[in-house]
This record gives C-alpha cells, sequence and structure tokens, in this order.
C-alpha cells in the first residue's frame, strides 16, 4: 500500500497553487492601464515558452511530441486557453476577491459532479473536506450579503471555473509514457495559439513598459510555465476533484502576500477563513492518500 506517489502528487499540486497566489501581488505591480485579457494571453504565449524549454530540458524531442493523443491536447490546450480568458475579464468585472472566489470554488464542484456521472463517489471525509475549503474561500474573498457583484462577471467566473474544471480531466485522461512537462507544453502551446487574435483586438503597448515587463515575465514563467508542470504531473498521482479542490491554496497564498507584502488588514473574518480553508485541504489530502493505498 505505497502512498508516495498520492503524497508526492499532493505537494506537487499545492507548491503550483501556491505560485498561482503570486498573481495578484504581480499584477498590482503592473501599469493602471494594464488590460485583464491581454494580461491572460501574454502569461500564456510566453508560459508556452517556457513549458518548451522545460520539456526540451527533460529530454523531449519535437518528434516524440506526435506520440501524444491529438484531440486531446487539443480539447486541454482549448479549455486552459478560455478559462484564461474568461478568468481575467470575470475578475475586472466582479472584483479581484468576488471572482477569485467564485472562479476557483465553483471548479471543484465542476470536476465531482463530472466524476459522480463517471461513477466515482466522493468519500464523506473528502466532502467535508471540501464543505470547509469552500466556506474558507468565501470567507477569505470578504463575500457577504451585502456584495453586490456584476452579475455578467459571476457568470464569467462560473465559465472560468467550468473550464478550468474540464481542463483538469482532459489533462488527466491523457495517457503517454512522455514526461509531464511534454504534455503541458502541448496544451499550452494549443492555448498561446487560440488566443493570440486577442492581442490584436486591444492596445498593447503598454506591456512593453519596464513596470509591466518583470511581472508579465514572473507570471508566464513562474505562474504559468513551472507552475502547470508541476500540476500536470500532479495530476497522474490524485484524482482531478483531489487536484483542483488543493488548488484552493491559491487564495490563501493570495491572501499572505497582500497581507505582508502589499499591507492588507487581517481581519477576523479571513483567519477564520485562512483556518478552515487549511483544515479543509488536510482532510481532503488524507482522503486521497487513503485512496491510493
Amino acid at each position: 500500500m505505497n502512498q508516495r506517489p498520492a503524497i508526492l502528487g499532493v505537494l506537487a499540486v499545492v507548491l503550483a497553487a501556491v505560485l498561482w497566489g503570486s498573481t495578484g501581488t504581480l499584477q498590482a505591480q503592473m501599469p493602471a492601464e494594464r488590460i485583464p485579457v491581454v494580461v491572460g494571453v501574454v502569461r500564456l504565449i510566453i508560459g508556452a515558452i517556457a513549458l518548451c524549454v522545460l520539456a526540451v530540458a527533460t529530454g523531449a524531442r519535437p518528434r516524440s511530441l506526435g506520440q501524444l493523443p491529438l484531440g486531446g491536447v487539443i480539447l486541454a490546450g482549448c479549455a486552459i486557453g478560455l478559462y484564461n480568458l474568461l478568468f481575467f475579464r470575470g475578475v475586472a468585472l466582479a472584483g479581484v476577491g468576488v471572482g477569485t472566489a467564485i472562479t476557483i470554488g465553483s471548479a471543484p464542484l465542476w470536476v465531482i459532479g463530472y466524476e459522480i456521472l463517471r461513477g466515482t463517489i466522493p468519500t464523506k471525509a473528502k466532502a467535508f473536506g471540501l464543505g470547509l475549503c469552500l466556506v474558507g474561500v468565501v470567507l477569505l474573498a470578504g463575500l457577504s450579503a451585502d456584495v453586490r457583484p456584476d452579475p455578467l462577471g459571476v457568470l464569467l467566473g462560473l465559465g472560468a471555473g467550468a473550464s478550468y474544471a474540464f481542463y483538469s480531466q482532459a489533462t488527466s485522461a491523457i495517457k503517454t509514457d512522455l514526461d509531464s512537462s511534454a504534455i503541458a507544453a502541448a496544451t499550452f502551446t494549443v492555448a498561446a495559439i487560440v488566443t493570440a487574435p486577442a492581442l490584436f483586438l486591444f492596445d498593447t503597448a503598454w506591456i512593453w513598459q519596464a513596470e509591466a515587463l518583470w511581472p508579465l515575465l514572473g507570471l508566464g514563467v513562474l505562474s504559468t510555465g513551472v507552475a502547470y508542470a508541476l500540476y500536470t504531473w500532479g495530476l497522474r498521482h490524485v484524482l482531478p476533484s483531489t487536484a483542483v479542490t488543493l488548488a484552493l491554496v491559491e487564495p490563501m497564498t493570495a491572501f499572505f502576500l497582500a497581507v505582508f507584502l502589499l499591507g492588507e488588514n487581517v481581519t477576523l473574518p479571513t483567519s477564520l477563513g485562512a483556518g478552515l480553508l487549511l483544515v479543509g485541504l488536510m482532510l481532503v489530502t488524507r482522503a486521497e492518500a487513503r485512496r491510493k493505498a
């Protein structure tokens, strides 16, 4: 009963989520005139380049990429490309806290619903852990009855969550002997190609400013390239529903970065949210280790 692959998969997903958590802080360093959709597309392009370099460094060759199932790669690539466009636009309309909470909070529900349709029923411990995580995310985002988010922003957030969930399912279904970095490189190359036309629809002059260039590189290389290489590897060892739930480490990371780097205030609800999220993630991790055993 070897639990080691599951634990390593959990650690890979959690580390990826920590890197994703730096997204908000990096965006805060960009010029005020930045356009969210452009940020998302440039992030994908830089991330695809970084992943291709990583794939070659780990031994993948262009000829060997032909072994990948083309249909699965295209589906996963289109899904993650759509996620980026919907997420960045949704956050711009609904607000960072609300948009992020709706997107990443709905993603585990989308995935679990899909797994239930396929006959995989979550254990009581995992379901309880997920419930704690969702409450924690709501508290961290500062949601309350007084919040009136933009309806279109909410719909875009739900669409982004569904796209991210579908990407996780599609990537998990790709079966190959190639390194996971090759899978990530192929899917993100597709995502960069299908979203690149958006650059012709918006102003892109601001991305060449020094104030924007370094944060964009950080978003592309670390928050996309390295993060999704880890996440793709983790999907080989844990269920997609577990991976998407563990990715809720992202808002907790964003919370701590906002407190310590951006000087945001700590409140009782956000502190309680971080605690519930941590406990929920521990329960989900334990349930995944038991399932693997």
